[in-house]
Protein backbone atom coordinates (compact mmCIF):
# COMPACT_ATOMS: atom_id res chain seq x y z
CA UNK A 1 0.00 0.00 0.00
CA UNK A 2 2.89 2.30 0.75
CA UNK A 3 4.07 2.05 -2.86
CA UNK A 4 0.72 3.04 -4.37
CA UNK A 5 0.41 6.00 -1.97
CA UNK A 6 3.93 7.11 -2.89
CA UNK A 7 3.09 6.78 -6.59
CA UNK A 8 -0.12 8.75 -6.15
CA UNK A 9 1.78 11.44 -4.23
CA UNK A 10 4.47 11.50 -6.90
CA UNK A 11 1.85 11.78 -9.65
CA UNK A 12 0.10 14.63 -7.79
CA UNK A 13 3.46 16.37 -7.34
CA UNK A 14 4.21 16.00 -11.06
CA UNK A 15 0.79 17.35 -12.01
CA UNK A 16 1.21 20.25 -9.59
CA UNK A 17 4.67 21.02 -10.98
CA UNK A 18 3.32 20.84 -14.55
CA UNK A 19 0.47 23.19 -13.59
CA UNK A 20 2.95 25.59 -11.96
CA UNK A 21 5.12 25.39 -15.08
CA UNK A 22 2.08 26.11 -17.27
CA UNK A 23 1.16 29.03 -15.02
CA UNK A 24 4.73 30.31 -15.18
CA UNK A 25 4.61 30.17 -18.99
CA UNK A 26 1.22 31.89 -19.05
CA UNK A 27 2.36 34.58 -16.61
CA UNK A 28 5.53 35.08 -18.62
CA UNK A 29 3.60 35.47 -21.88
CA UNK A 30 1.04 37.88 -20.42
CA UNK A 31 3.73 40.03 -18.80
CA UNK A 32 5.87 40.08 -21.94
CA UNK A 33 2.84 41.16 -23.98
CA UNK A 34 2.45 44.05 -21.53
CA UNK A 35 6.09 45.05 -21.72
CA UNK A 36 6.12 44.86 -25.51
CA UNK A 37 2.99 46.99 -25.74
CA UNK A 38 4.58 49.51 -23.41
CA UNK A 39 7.67 49.62 -25.61
CA UNK A 40 5.37 50.30 -28.58
CA UNK A 41 3.85 53.28 -26.76
CA UNK A 42 0.66 51.57 -25.63
CA UNK A 43 -0.42 51.05 -22.04
CA UNK A 44 1.19 48.05 -20.43
CA UNK A 45 -2.15 46.81 -19.15
CA UNK A 46 -3.56 46.80 -22.71
CA UNK A 47 -0.82 44.38 -23.70
CA UNK A 48 -1.40 42.25 -20.62
CA UNK A 49 -5.12 42.11 -21.38
CA UNK A 50 -4.36 41.14 -24.99
CA UNK A 51 -2.02 38.43 -23.74
CA UNK A 52 -4.69 37.14 -21.37
CA UNK A 53 -7.22 36.86 -24.19
CA UNK A 54 -4.73 35.13 -26.48
CA UNK A 55 -4.21 32.52 -23.76
CA UNK A 56 -7.78 32.12 -22.47
CA UNK A 57 -10.06 33.48 -25.21
CA UNK A 58 -12.93 34.44 -22.90
CA UNK A 59 -15.63 35.29 -22.18
CA UNK A 60 -14.49 36.98 -18.99
CA UNK A 61 -15.98 39.82 -16.95
CA UNK A 62 -14.19 43.03 -15.96
CA UNK A 63 -14.18 41.83 -12.36
CA UNK A 64 -12.64 38.48 -13.28
CA UNK A 65 -10.08 40.11 -15.54
CA UNK A 66 -9.13 42.66 -12.88
CA UNK A 67 -8.72 39.89 -10.32
CA UNK A 68 -6.69 37.66 -12.66
CA UNK A 69 -4.35 40.47 -13.73
CA UNK A 70 -4.29 42.13 -10.29
CA UNK A 71 -5.25 45.56 -11.63
CA UNK A 72 -8.15 47.94 -11.02
CA UNK A 73 -11.48 47.48 -12.78
CA UNK A 74 -11.15 51.04 -14.09
CA UNK A 75 -7.85 50.18 -15.75
CA UNK A 76 -9.40 47.05 -17.24
CA UNK A 77 -12.38 49.06 -18.50
CA UNK A 78 -10.26 51.77 -20.14
CA UNK A 79 -7.89 49.35 -21.83
CA UNK A 80 -10.57 46.85 -22.82
CA UNK A 81 -12.43 49.66 -24.63
CA UNK A 82 -9.24 50.43 -26.53
CA UNK A 83 -8.85 46.76 -27.53
CA UNK A 84 -12.50 46.68 -28.61
CA UNK A 85 -11.94 49.79 -30.76
CA UNK A 86 -9.16 48.07 -32.71
CA UNK A 87 -11.18 44.87 -33.09
CA UNK A 88 -8.97 42.68 -30.91
CA UNK A 89 -11.66 41.79 -28.37
CA UNK A 90 -15.43 42.11 -28.43
CA UNK A 91 -18.17 42.62 -25.88
CA UNK A 92 -20.48 39.65 -25.38
CA UNK A 93 -23.42 38.89 -23.14
CA UNK A 94 -23.86 36.01 -20.78
CA UNK A 95 -27.51 35.01 -20.32
CA UNK A 96 -28.79 35.95 -16.88
CA UNK A 97 -25.81 38.19 -16.06
CA UNK A 98 -25.81 41.98 -16.40
CA UNK A 99 -22.01 42.36 -16.25
CA UNK A 100 -20.01 43.22 -19.33
CA UNK A 101 -18.07 40.26 -20.67
CA UNK A 102 -15.36 40.24 -23.31
CA UNK A 103 -13.78 37.63 -25.50
CA UNK A 104 -11.11 37.44 -28.16
CA UNK A 105 -12.58 38.47 -31.52
CA UNK A 106 -12.68 36.11 -34.46
CA UNK A 107 -9.51 36.74 -36.48
CA UNK A 108 -8.22 39.47 -34.12
CA UNK A 109 -4.92 39.88 -35.94
CA UNK A 110 -6.63 40.37 -39.29
CA UNK A 111 -8.92 42.93 -37.67
CA UNK A 112 -5.88 44.77 -36.32
CA UNK A 113 -4.29 44.91 -39.78
CA UNK A 114 -7.59 46.04 -41.28
CA UNK A 115 -7.91 48.81 -38.68
CA UNK A 116 -4.34 49.85 -39.35
CA UNK A 117 -5.11 49.94 -43.08
CA UNK A 118 -8.12 52.18 -42.49
CA UNK A 119 -6.00 54.60 -40.48
CA UNK A 120 -3.25 54.58 -43.13
CA UNK A 121 -5.78 55.23 -45.91
CA UNK A 122 -7.19 58.13 -43.90
CA UNK A 123 -3.70 59.56 -43.46
CA UNK A 124 -3.06 59.04 -47.17
CA UNK A 125 -6.13 61.17 -47.95
CA UNK A 126 -4.98 63.89 -45.56
CA UNK A 127 -1.52 64.01 -47.15
CA UNK A 128 -2.94 64.06 -50.70
CA UNK A 129 -5.33 66.89 -49.81
CA UNK A 130 -2.57 68.87 -48.12
CA UNK A 131 -0.27 68.35 -51.11
CA UNK A 132 -2.94 69.76 -53.45
CA UNK A 133 -3.65 72.75 -51.19
CA UNK A 134 -0.11 73.74 -50.26
CA UNK A 135 1.36 76.19 -52.77
CA UNK A 136 4.25 75.26 -55.04
CA UNK A 137 6.20 78.15 -53.49
CA UNK A 138 6.99 75.82 -50.60
CA UNK A 139 9.18 73.27 -52.44
CA UNK A 140 10.72 71.72 -49.31
CA UNK A 141 7.27 71.16 -47.85
CA UNK A 142 6.03 69.68 -51.12
CA UNK A 143 9.05 67.34 -51.20
CA UNK A 144 8.33 66.08 -47.68
CA UNK A 145 4.67 65.59 -48.55
CA UNK A 146 5.66 63.62 -51.65
CA UNK A 147 7.86 61.39 -49.50
CA UNK A 148 4.98 60.93 -47.11
CA UNK A 149 2.59 60.10 -49.98
CA UNK A 150 5.06 57.51 -51.24
CA UNK A 151 5.39 55.99 -47.78
CA UNK A 152 1.63 55.66 -47.27
CA UNK A 153 1.03 54.38 -50.80
CA UNK A 154 3.58 51.59 -50.33
CA UNK A 155 2.49 50.83 -46.76
CA UNK A 156 -1.14 50.51 -47.84
CA UNK A 157 -0.24 48.24 -50.76
CA UNK A 158 1.99 46.02 -48.60
CA UNK A 159 -0.58 45.70 -45.86
CA UNK A 160 -3.38 44.99 -48.35
CA UNK A 161 -1.27 42.15 -49.74
CA UNK A 162 -0.52 40.88 -46.23
CA UNK A 163 -4.18 40.97 -45.26
CA UNK A 164 -5.17 39.12 -48.44
CA UNK A 165 -2.46 36.52 -47.86
CA UNK A 166 -3.38 35.95 -44.22
CA UNK A 167 -7.11 35.83 -44.87
CA UNK A 168 -6.67 33.31 -47.67
CA UNK A 169 -8.34 35.44 -50.31
CA UNK A 170 -6.71 36.27 -53.61
CA UNK A 171 -5.18 39.71 -53.91
CA UNK A 172 -7.54 41.85 -56.00
CA UNK A 173 -4.65 43.50 -57.87
CA UNK A 174 -3.34 40.21 -59.31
Amino acid sequence: MQTSVNRADALADQQSAAHDSDRDGVSYFIEQMGLTSQTDGLPRIAGRIAGYFIIYGGPVSFAQLAEQLKVSRGSVSTNARMLVSIGFIEKVTVPGDRQDYYQLSDAPFLRMIDGYLQRMRHMQTIVETADRKIPAQLPDTKKRLQQMRHFYREAVLSNEQLLAQLSGTPDSRS
